[in-house]
C-alpha cells in the first residue's frame, strides 16, 4: 500500500499512457511505440531520470510492450486472411538482423543520437500523415536485393527507437503498391519479429543506468510495461469503435499536429 502511495503519480501517468496509445492504436492504427516512447521519454525526464537514460529506458520499455500486442493484433488481422506469411517468411531473417545490429546500437551509441533519430522519424511519419500522397510511388514490390535491404532497414531504424511494425513497413509497403489492408495486417507481425528479440536484448544485455526509475531491469522498466499492456489491450477496441462514430480523418491530423510537436520538441532538446 505505502508503495502505491510513493509511486501514485508515476502509476497514474503510465496508465494515462496505456490507454492513450491504446485509443489512439484503435482509432487509427498507430502503433503504440509512436505514442509510448515520447511520453515515457518526457515522464523519466520528470522524475530526475537524465534525458539520456530516459531514452534508451523508453526506447527498451515500449519494445517490450508491442511484444504481447502485437500478439493480439496478429490474431486479429489472421483471422481476416490480412497477414502475409510467404512476404514474413522472405523479410524475416532480415528484419532480424537488423533489430540485432540497431539493438547492439542502442547499448552503445550516444543517446541524443537515438532522440534525434527518433525525433527525425516522428516527424516525418506526422508529415506523410498529414501531406502523403495515397498513391503508389512504384508498380510493385523491388527484387530480392531491394526487399532485403527494405528488410533489414526496417528492423535497424524501428528497434533503435522503440517503434514496432506499422510506423516504417505500412508506408513502405504501400509505396509499392501493395495492398493496404494486408500491410497493416503484415506489419503487425513485423512488429513482433522486431520487438520480441529486441526488448530481450535491451533487457538481459542492458546495463541498468544508475539514475533508472524504479524496477527497471536492463533497459526495460518493468513498472512501466505491466502498467501499460493491458490497458494498451483493452482500450484498443474502445478506440475502434470511437472511429466508426468520428471522423477518422479529421482525428489523424490532428494526431499528425500533436506528433510533429512532439517531434520536434525532442529534436530542439537535443539540437539547441
Amino acid at each position: 500500500m505505502q508503495f502505491l502511495l510513493d509511486n501514485l503519480t508515476v502509476i497514474l501517468s503510465l496508465i494515462g499512457t496505456g490507454v492513450f496509445a491504446g485509443l489512439l492504436a484503435g482509432m487509427l492504427g498507430v502503433g503504440g511505440g509512436i505514442v509510448i516512447v515520447p511520453v515515457l521519454f518526457f515522464l523519466f525526464q520528470a522524475l530526475g531520470v537524465s534525458p539520456e537514460s530516459a531514452m534508451v529506458i523508453a526506447t527498451a520499455t515500449s519494445l517490450a510492450t508491442i511484444v504481447p500486442t502485437s500478439v493480439s493484433s496478429i490474431r486479429a488481422h489472421h483471422a481476416k486472411g490480412n497477414v502475409d506469411f510467404a512476404l514474413l517468411k522472405a523479410w524475416a531473417a532480415f528484419i532480424l538482423a537488423g533489430v540485432l545490429i540497431g539493438s547492439y546500437l542502442v547499448t552503445v551509441v550516444n543517446p541524443t543520437f537515438l532522440t534525434l533519430l527518433f525525433g527525425t522519424i516522428a516527424t516525418l511519419s506526422a508529415l506523410n500523415m498529414l501531406i502523403g500522397k495515397k498513391d503508389a510511388l512504384f508498380n510493385g514490390l523491388p527484387g530480392r536485393v531491394g526487399q532485403s535491404i527494405m528488410a533489414s532497414c526496417i528492423g535497424l531504424f524501428s528497434s533503435m527507437v522503440g517503434i514496432g511494425g506499422g510506423t516504417l513497413t505500412v508506408p513502405t509497403l504501400t509505396f509499392c503498391n501493395y495492398p493496404a489492408h494486408k500491410a497493416v495486417g503484415t506489419a503487425a507481425a513485423v512488429g513482433l519479429i522486431i520487438s520480441l528479440p529486441a526488448a530481450l536484448t535491451l533487457l538481459f544485455v542492458g546495463a541498468t543506468p544508475s539514475d533508472a526509475p524504479f524496477a527497471t531491469f536492463g533497459y526495460v522498466n518493468l513498472l512501466g510495461f505491466t502498467c501499460i499492456v493491458p490497458l494498451t489491450v483493452l482500450f484498443a477496441p474502445v478506440g475502434a469503435g470511437i472511429a466508426n462514430k468520428l471522423d477518422a480523418g479529421l482525428l489523424k491530423k490532428i494526431f499528425a499536429v500533436v506528433l510533429i510537436i512532439t517531434g520536434v520538441r525532442m529534436l530542439a532538446q537535443v539540437l539547441i
